[in-house]
């Protein structure tokens, strides 16, 4: 190594240090200089009480934070194309083992850092911003120590082969020309990505290797037909090398399924986090001020609530979707989509009628599209695509699974019969709308964050909001399905609590979503795969929609003759996607709930 690159390394890593550190820095050297030992011990004493009295900045916390999602968005092109920042739209994730330790190892000293930073006397703003850029790396620190994908989920990387195409396809953001060229590349490096897997996984789990051997098997149609959409801008030369491409990716991943199937006998079954982390992951992720037995009792409480208020309809059997009851019944794909879809005029007219919400102008359309095929193992009810926080495109997307009037999905029925309460879940005023507004945000921290229990919770909360406030008829099948769509929510509590706390069976999980949560035998299985390969995501909903209904009724009493409903809605969604512990914080001025979250 040369002098002089010794020289800018040193400059780059003091650059990097924080205040207090600097000081440190300056102090040692100082000492060295001294000869005489009376100034040393005076200059020591000056010194140490400069060090204990340094405080890190808030310009240095949002610098930290800068950094770091610029750095995110390189590591993880996939995941940044799927954002709306398509500038790596050519490369896959390098997921060898190198790569994965640098990365794991970047964020936790990162992270660190973080924890160490001094911010008594910052302004409550700036407090606010350094609890939410902590739990924005304490979720994949947390991935890296003791979920460890990498060496267990083979899931992770047949996702990564999806979402990689999946992410250039879903939106008309660039010519089909640079988009099927981008494709190409992201195509010839699946081999190797699988390659890459198999030497990873060094412990892989029955359970998400069926998950990934389906995934796998059902991923063709998103590869010669979704993808080939692109391919008419390309010249014959182009083309048949995104064929080439194409066919030996689908060779690689098929052949990546029949390794996994060949080894599964070997395999352990699925392994819970246990007690412990699980309640790690609430407190320091979500912030939430509750630990798993309570969870636990709120899911059955509101599970046993929703159960019983289906039993008070006129007819219960309403809250069981049946497209016998129908006025009319799409005939194919097309038309179910084009009627789905058309529904969601209905909503926004009764919104802005009864002055509930503000919708800004930037807010883009909301369109619903079929669901891959390759992403129905683990989202038997499809998923919602809102614009990503990069996106220069201010339409979403809900992904619905493929039609059939015959279905037994509980969401095709549903949607047939009464599309409008899944529609506002995931349209307006639900994930679309508060996802849109959240994207706009001017801090970039609270931009970036996007607390699950907080955004689960609203849609969830909006769907019996608009109940509540006369939208749907009284006994309706809108009523019976909002119902029987918060009974299963509160039965997915009971599931992520106890299937990933140990205490469950995957068998036990299929069979309690089907015994308290009423649902299909497609449906539960889906829904258990779920909660197992993405622990804590399905208990977000009940969770965020009881902690949104307790900070409603506080900010009642705390407004008295002053309060508006519209207002709490605006005044919740200008905060972003927050743990509402935080969003108690910002409305309520009293952070209990915070201090409770983190005390160990």
């Amino acid at each position: 190594m040369q002098p002089e690159t010794k020289t800018r390394m040193t400059i780059d890593s003091f650059a990097s240090f924080s205040v207090s550190q600097k000081a440190e820095f300056h102090c040692g050297m100082l000492m060295r200089m001294i000869k005489f030992p009376a100034v040393r011990t005076i200059l020591l004493i000056v010194a140490s009480v400069t060090v204990s009295n340094a405080q890190d900045s808030p310009a240095e916390l949002h610098d930290l934070a800068h950094q770091y999602y610029e750095w995110r968005t390189h590591e993880f092109p996939v995941e940044s194309s799927s954002e709306g920042l398509h500038t790596w739209d050519a490369r896959l994730t390098d997921e060898s083992s190198d790569a994965i330790q640098r990365r794991n190892r970047h964020i936790h000293e990162l992270l660190e850092r973080v924890r160490a930073m001094r911010s008594e006397g910052w302004s409550k703003n700036d407090q606010i911003d350094q609890a939410l850029f902590r739990t924005q790396l304490e979720e994949p620190d947390f991935n890296a120590r003791v979920l460890q994908p990498y060496e267990n989920n083979p899931l992770y990387y047949v996702s990564e082969c999806s979402n990689g195409i999946f992410s250039l396809v879903k939106k008309e953001y660039a010519p089909h020309h640079d988009r099927a060229l981008a494709a190409t590349e992201r195509l010839r490096a699946i081999p190797e990505l699988t390659k890459q897997a198999k030497a990873n996984l060094t412990h892989p789990v029955r359970l998400y290797a069926q998950l990934a051997i389906a995934s796998a098997r059902s991923i063709d149609p998103l590869f010669t037909t979704s993808l080939m959409s692109l391919a008419d801008g390309l010249n014959p030369a182009e083309r048949a090398k995104l064929e080439l491409a194409r066919d030996q990716a689908l060779e690689a991943i098929h052949s990546f399924a029949d390794y996994l199937q060949t080894h599964l006998s070997t395999m352990p079954p699925y392994q819970a986090m246990g007690v412990a982390n699980y309640e790690y992951y609430l407190r320091h992720v979500y912030l939430l001020p509750m630990d798993a037995t309570q969870l636990d009792m709120l899911g059955q409480a509101e599970l046993a609530r929703y159960r019983g208020l289906e039993a008070l309809l006129p007819n219960p059997d309403m809250a069981n979707p049946n497209p016998a009851r129908a006025k009319h019944v799409p005939q194919n794909q097309e038309e179910f989509l084009e009627a789905y879809e058309s529904r969601l005029g209905d909503v926004l007219s009764f919104l802005r009628d009864q002055n509930l919400i503000t919708i800004p102008p930037y807010i883009g359309a909301f369109h619903i599209r079929q669901l891959p095929e390759a992403f129905k193992p683990t989202y038997p009810g499809g998923f919602m695509n809102p614009p990503g926080v990069y996106d220069q495109d201010n339409s979403g997307f809900y992904f619905i699974p493929t039609y059939s009037p015959m279905s037994g999905n509980f969401y095709i029925r549903a949607a047939i019969e009464e599309p409008r309460p899944l529609l506002g879940h995931e349209g307006i005023p639900g994930h679309f709308l508060q996802l849109s507004i959240s994207n706009h945000l001017e801090d970039e921290i609270r931009r970036h964050q996007g607390d699950g229990v907080f955004t689960e919770g609203w849609a969830l909360y909006t769907e019996e909001m608009l109940l509540r406030r006369g939208f749907y008829p009284p006994g309706s099948a809108a009523e019976g399905q909002i119902l029987r769509l918060s009974r299963y929510r509160a039965a997915r509590v009971g599931v992520d609590v106890n299937l990933n706390t140990g205490r469950w069976t995957f068998e036990q999980a299929v069979k309690y979503f089907m015994d308290e949560g009423g649902l299909d035998k497609e449906a539960a299985t889906g829904e258990a795969a779920g909660a197992a390969s993405i622990p804590t995501q399905k208990m977000t909903y009940i969770t965020g929609k009881f902690e949104i209904m307790r900070l409603l009724g506080r900010y009642r009493d705390r407004m008295g003759d002053q309060f508006s409903l519209k207002q709490f809605h605006d005044d919740l969604l200008r905060n972003g996607s927050l743990p509402l512990s935080i969003e108690s914080w910002i409305l309520l001025d009293d952070r209990s709930d915070l201090d409770r979250a983190l005390t160990d």
